[in-house]
């Protein structure tokens, strides 16, 4: 199957007039003709239309969209990318069970690991990632679980997916990556080796900053499993109207995904030229130490990428930060609007090195006003108070 066919009619067979539009299938529950069919449903929830806290043919039309991008078996939507991320995870653990994460994941997924497992006696060992030995020598006889997420999320660093995977299969050890930033489009993981991919759909699936979701992919003897240990226990559901955003927003992510790319690149290019910029970390920029690795596990890059100022201040950031017209102070990204966060803003530390790191997504916008809007930040920033 190509993209075409995956994001305009692939699971939209059997609606009734032949929507262009995949119908909104806005119910609680669903009703039978008999008493059979309702024991069948009842015993068979994962298959069956009974409630929409499990199935819901607005979901199963994006869901089969994702898992065909990924190249994957099957898909479960959930209410948001941690939810996903919970699930996919504890669905293969237990009491007494190690797991190996990168450092610098997603904010509530070192929480997720850093905090929330230690309640249920899970051992965790945090690593750079950037080498195999990261987790060859940390792997313990209790290591049940690896999670990956390439690149990270404010320093953009990579894993080799397929070499942790192979030591991963060897030792019966589970992998999960979060493969948001990539998208499916640019990055199967499945292909090299990952068990489970989870995505924050709240990014460049939904593309418009108007939905939060979250979805996890893999053999469909997984997916089943996280349905009936962690989906419908913990009841993070979707609603019918969330999946259809989602839905009209995979219709053009292949479109957003390569102007998004080009908008960054423009802007990187910019930004080689000014002399407050310090770092800059995007795995499709040349001079970052894994550029190859991402040429070889990457078919693209996404918009978002990170950059160190040459700050003497915090003012310094403040002012960069605030001088912005374009670009909006916002948490999260993926969708049509370029964004800025500071990670100055996630702690109250002072001037460290972390916090002189500001995360940049690049929107669909014009990249000449976007290079405009970056230049006013700097000069805001050269003016600020040391």
């Amino acid at each position: 199957m190509n993209i075409t066919e995956i994001l305009h009619s692939y699971g939209e067979e059997g609606f009734s007039y032949n929507p262009v539009s995949v119908p909104i299938y806005e119910t609680s529950i669903f009703s039978f003709k008999s008493f059979e069919e309702f024991q069948n449903s009842l015993l068979n929830e994962f298959e069956a239309h009974l409630y929409s806290r499990g199935k819901n043919p607005t979901a199963e039309v994006v869901e089969k969209k994702i898992a065909a991008l990924e190249k994957a078996e099957d898909a479960k939507l959930f209410a948001s990318g941690i939810a996903a991320v919970s699930a996919a995870t504890m669905a293969f653990l237990k009491s007494g069970d190690h797991v190996i994460c990168v450092k610098d994941a997603y904010g509530w997924t070192n929480k997720l690991f850093s905090q929330y497992l230690k309640r249920f006696e899970v051992e965790v060992t945090f690593v750079e990632g950037t080498n195999l030995e990261d987790f060859t020598r940390n792997t313990k006889p209790n290591t049940k679980l690896f999670f990956l997420e390439s690149p990270t999320t404010f320093t953009f660093q990579l894993q080799d997916l397929s070499a942790i995977t192979k030591f991963a299969k060897e030792n019966r050890i589970k992998t999960v990556i979060d493969n948001t930033w990539a998208t499916p489009l640019y990055q199967n993981p499945i292909e090299l080796g990952v068990d489970i991919v989870v995505h924050s759909a709240s990014k460049y699936i939904g593309g418009h900053s108007d939905v939060v979701a979250g979805v996890v992919v893999g053999k469909s003897e997984d997916i089943r499993h996280i349905f009936n240990t962690e989906f419908m226990n913990i009841g993070a559901t979707i609603g019918p109207f969330e999946s259809w955003l989602l839905l009209r927003g995979l219709r053009t992510i292949h479109v957003r995904m390569k102007k998004h790319m080009e908008n960054t690149l423009k802007v990187i290019e910019y930004l080689q030229t000014v002399p407050q910029v310090d770092e800059i970390y995007y795995p499709f920029y040349a001079k970052h130490p894994q550029y190859e690795l991402a040429k070889k596990q990457m078919k693209g890059g996404s918009g978002l990428f990170s950059i160190k100022l040459k700050a003497q201040s915090l003012q310094q950031i403040v002012a960069f930060t605030n001088a912005f017209r374009i670009f909006r102070r916002a948490v999260s990204w993926g969708g049509y609007e370029s964004l800025v966060i500071p990670y100055a803003a996630t702690n109250r530390d002072g001037l460290t090195e972390k916090n002189k790191i500001v995360r940049l997504h690049i929107g669909l916008e014009d990249p000449e006003l976007l290079i405009e809007d970056l230049q006013r930040a700097f000069e805001a920033m050269k003016k600020a108070k040391l």
